[in-house]
């Protein structure tokens, strides 16, 4: 079995490649805070440990070169934008791997938000495989806002060799969250 060192991220691809487009950019600003090598902000992308795929690819394909990312994965970044809930792409199938093949973690990283202290408030921005985990209570998650410090400190803290989040609607506390500057007191 392959050591699992690294990070999948998912995110509603909205069917474009523009890395400027969509929630795409938001993949891309993770991997420009990668690229920094801080000592506060440690990310080992699963997806480059795999050979890449093209939007021709065959479903079949790319399905079994995303599977093979997760196997190498920690625990999954999910992010997510108002376009999370659309029914679009593979982001179900993906949570839904992750969570019940691979018993993957899942960090939530909420776009737009400064904190996150009430996660089950934004359950209309889930996505339906993301849903139905949280209602079951089949999921390892913590729900962060999406922020350097905050998705740095998720990904150093919580994975499948380690600690897994509480519950399926984990969060960091109030404390916290003003420490890293998020908000104030």
């Amino acid at each position: 079995m392959a050591y699992r060192n690294g990070t999948y991220v998912a995110f509603n691809g909205m069917g474009t490649t523009n890395p400027t487009e969509g929630d795409m950019k938001y993949y891309g600003l993770l991997q420009k805070w990668g690229n920094e090598k801080s000592l506060d902000f440690k990310f080992s992308d699963s997806h480059k440990k795999t050979y890449s795929v093209r939007d021709t690819s065959q479903d079949i394909t790319l399905k079994a070169r995303l599977r093979e990312r997760m196997s190498k994965s920690k625990n999954m970044l999910l992010i997510i934008t108002e376009n999370s809930s659309i029914n679009r792409g593979l982001l179900n199938w993906e949570i839904e791997i992750a969570v019940d093949h691979y018993n993957i973690p899942l960090i939530i990283a909420y776009t737009g938000y400064s904190s996150i202290l009430h996660p089950g408030s934004h359950r209309g921005l889930w996505p339906l495989a993301l849903s139905e985990r949280i209602k079951s209570k089949t999921v390892k998650a913590i729900h962060i806002p999406f922020k350097k410090a905050a998705i740095g400190s998720a990904i150093s803290q919580f994975s499948i060799h380690n600690e897994k989040p509480n519950g399926s609607l984990s969060y960091y506390s109030k404390e916290v969250q003003v420490r890293w500057g998020l908000i104030t007191q």
